[in-house]
């Protein structure tokens, strides 16, 4: 019997960066430029910069994340307000503009991220080094300002440079299973005074933040997107990222965080990049999507009745509703980046419920963020935008493409890896979803592992929603398919 030749995902992974027109190599110019970047940090620090090294400033991402681009801080204050520090890394005082590292980011626009290999944006040396906040080393930082209230709703503060010095990397799942009650405290919680008090206290803040943009019609979307479990090069498994509360607390503050952005920039009066999902072209389909789950959507765009619509599917139909919730995403349309001008209105985040929204605090990750990152430094040090109004529609127009791009990477890479893990199990029968039917084909999502492929045998009369068990037929790594032959249905 002969051996199945195993796929080599990061030959693969190298090539679909390349298809989709990303730079997976660091050139030698970039190389040798960031070799030249002194490791300390400045002894002569930028004017207004404060010192906030003595707070009790946290961390909380994966277990394996280095690029670590904020911490945060809460304070509380009279009357049941609370004040929000977010430190965000200083990525621009490292990468100036139009630098040979600045034009390399600049074309790939993000970090992408595939499971078995992770292609970063900026070199190591500056995303897991000095310009990462990493625990317990001094670095700078951009902080922004901004007051909760006890209803959830938040008021703009100011933003400032710092030094800052995070006091605790945490991790989402320990934290998480911390907060739900399903896991211990976590070790270096426990070991550093003040500090649980300090993460209940962002978890409750947070809470609050999403009850008030909740309220408002905040979209709660559960999309699976499975990462590959690589070891040795071998793909061990698909796990899904699960929403938790730790999650929640770094989603909710950094909302607030781009709030402050945008509105200081928008008092300062000048451009800057914002993060757009336009109220949707397709609210008819969403209107009928509804009707299929015998629920009456109002004829005009509203966020409040798609999230009541939403929620209670979630809670109807769990297994099914992040399908529902993939429809939904792709019937909205994408996030995209747009210039805003000076005394032009914001055109707001239908999904998120918040008009006043930018990206800004991942910078060691995403290039639109360093773009606001001068623009606010040009503000603070009171000189001219470094960016005109048509700089920042062209490079609106290309970024929002290389994240498209960077999605369509993953995916491939997802299909490549479930094929790669589902390989040494053809003829075997699984409980599977049908998430598509049309003249396309049909295609279905497998409850465990929770990888998709399509129906190519005996699909005829096979419905969205329908519970099912497949076959597996054959699956093809390089070209990311998994084909299936239908057997029958499930309750």
């Amino acid at each position: 019997m002969k051996t199945r030749p195993k796929a080599d995902l990061k030959t693969i992974a190298w090539e679909a960066m390349k298809k989709w027109d990303f730079r997976p190599q660091f050139p030698l110019a970039v190389r040798l430029e960031v070799e030249e970047i002194a490791d300390s940090l400045p002894k002569n620090l930028p004017r207004g910069t404060r010192d906030l090294r003595d707070l009790l400033w946290c961390s909380i991402d994966n277990f394996d994340s280095e690029d670590l681009d904020q911490i945060q801080h809460c304070e509380k204050q009279e009357k049941g307000k609370t004040l929000i520090r977010i430190g965000i890394a200083d990525v621009d005082y490292f990468v100036p503009k139009d630098s040979k590292t600045d034009r390399h980011a600049l074309h790939n626009g993000t970090s992408v991220y595939l499971g078995v290999v992770t292609f970063p944006m900026l070199p190591d040396k500056l995303s897991k080094g000095i310009s990462s906040l990493l625990q317990d080393v001094d670095r700078l930082a951009i902080v922004m300002e901004y007051t909760v209230f006890p209803n959830g709703d938040t008021e703009a503060g100011e933003i400032y440079r710092a030094i800052v010095r995070n006091k605790a990397k945490l991790v989402y799942e320990e934290v998480g299973d911390w907060l739900e009650g399903k896991g211990p405290v976590p070790e270096k919680i426990e070991d550093t005074p003040g500090l649980k008090e300090q993460v209940i206290l962002q978890n409750k803040i947070a809470q609050q933040m999403n009850a008030f943009r909740m309220e408002r019609g905040a979209l709660d979307l559960d999309t699976l997107e499975a990462n590959a479990v690589v070891k040795d090069e071998k793909v061990l498994n698909m796990v899904v990222v699960q929403k938790n509360m730790a999650r929640s607390i770094i989603e909710e503050l950094m909302v607030g965080g781009n709030g402050t952005m945008v509105a200081f920039l928008t008092r300062a009066g000048v451009p800057m990049v914002q993060r757009v999902v336009k109220v949707p072209k397709y609210w008819d389909e969403i209107v009928l999507l509804a009707l299929t789950y015998d629920e009456h959507l109002p004829e005009s765009p509203d966020a409040k009745a798609l999230s009541v619509f939403l929620t209670k599917q979630r809670l109807k139909d769990p297994e099914r509703f992040p399908d529902l919730s993939l429809t939904v995403v792709k019937l909205l349309g994408p996030g995209i980046y747009m210039c805003l001008e000076p005394g032009q209105p914001p055109t707001g985040h239908f999904s998120l419920a918040v008009m006043d929204y930018t990206h800004s605090t991942a910078p060691n990750r995403r290039y639109p963020d360093i773009i606001n990152q001068r623009i606010l430094k040009s503000v603070l040090d009171g000189k001219e935008c470094p960016y005109s109004v048509q700089d920042l529609v062209d490079l609106t127009e290309w970024l929002t493409d290389r994240e498209m791009a960077s999605k369509k990477v993953e995916r491939f890479m997802r299909k490549a890896a479930a094929a790669e893990l589902l390989a040494e199990r053809i003829g075997d029968a699984f409980d599977a979803l049908v998430t598509g039917a049309s003249e396309k084909g049909t295609y279905v999502r497998l409850i465990e592992p929770p990888a998709e492929g399509r129906v190519v045998r005996k699909e005829r009369g096979l419905k969205v929603g329908m519970k099912v068990r497949v076959r597996l037929l054959a699956t093809d790594p390089f070209n990311g398919f998994i084909d299936f032959e239908y057997v029958g249905t499930r309750r």
